[in-house]
């Protein structure tokens, strides 16, 4: 049951309040800029922000929630979101305010606004990742979501999106991570011409996903299987990517795929073979594939 003794508010009522108004103002870019804020809404991406904020207080960095918003409902079927908000703005309002606040029309009874974090690719680069989710250019928040996600069960080390990629805090792109957002560090407007050279200088292989690449995820796959499980077997002058190496994954746009420039300034273009009818993998799926071909090399 929520403890009104440790947050004093008065139940918000009123749809067309003025805190109402700012946090469905965050729906839009102009607003987020502005704020540096967004939006996170649901149970599954609350509690994952709820957790991220807690971590943050701990290890004394700012938080990631600035205030959240719930009803009596929900907290009485979720009560562990009450636990993790401690430290957190939390308020009850009712089904009438969520409603108005919320990208969505059933919200599920909490939001909350959260901070825009601002980690740099050398911050990221600094801690040496071993594997790096890279868009480029890819514009639908649905995809860009479903690569984050993938990202984060591969165990990758950061998810970077280039200048002219979706904003990843756009609600629908937010819905579409199911609370990955809150796990791994998210780079976002970063030049490729930039990306290319400092991924480079930290001796970063850098491999784009391309579906006429001359290179075959599959043989990389075996080979790294062949140097693990039967290293005398394998050819150590061999040429190609060793999937075991710290990677880059380039993934392109929906609609053109990589650029010449992406493709050009990549060491290795690699194929995801498709063995049925289908001309193309979307390329959330085949950036799944692809990171979890490095992950388990990596991992074992």
């Amino acid at each position: 049951m929520f403890d009104a003794g440790r947050s004093p508010a008065p139940l918000m009522s009123n749809p067309r309040a003025d805190r109402v108004k700012e946090a469905a103002k965050l729906a839009g870019r102009p607003a987020r800029l502005k704020t540096g804020r967004f939006l996170a809404e649901g149970p599954q991406a609350v509690r994952e922000a709820l957790v991220a904020h807690r971590d943050a207080l701990a290890a004394g960095r700012p938080g990631v929630v600035v205030e959240a918003y719930a009803t009596q409902a929900c907290l009485e079927r979720l009560p562990e979101l009450e636990e993790l908000a401690e430290g957190a703005a939390l308020r009850l309002a009712t089904d009438e305010v969520l409603a108005a606040m919320a990208d969505t029309v059933s919200p599920q009874g909490i939001v909350a606004v959260c901070r825009i974090p601002s980690p740099t690719l050398q911050d990221v680069l600094g801690t040496r990742p071993k594997l790096l989710a890279v868009m480029c250019e890819v514009r639908d928040p649905g995809n860009a979501g479903t690569i984050l996600r993938a990202a984060d069960s591969a165990g990758a080390d950061a998810v970077v999106l280039t200048a002219s990629s979706v904003d990843i805090y756009n609600p629908k792109a937010v819905r579409s991570t199911v609370g990955s957002l809150f796990h791994l560090p998210v780079v976002t407007g970063v030049e490729f011409e930039e990306l290319a050279e400092a991924v480079k200088e930290a001796g970063i292989t850098v491999l784009a996903a391309d579906g006429y690449g001359s290179e075959d995820l599959d043989a990389l796959q075996d080979a790294s299987a062949l140097r693990r499980l039967a290293p005398e077997a394998a050819d150590p002058a061999a040429a190609g990517p060793r999937l075991e190496n710290p990677t880059a994954w380039l993934f392109g746009n929906e609609a053109q795929g990589l650029s010449d420039t992406e493709l050009s300034s990549a060491d290795f273009r690699v194929a995801v073979p498709v063995y049925g009818q289908a001309e193309s993998l979307n390329v959330g799926t085949a950036a799944t594939v692809c990171l979890y071909a490095s992950a388990r090399a990596q991992n074992r």
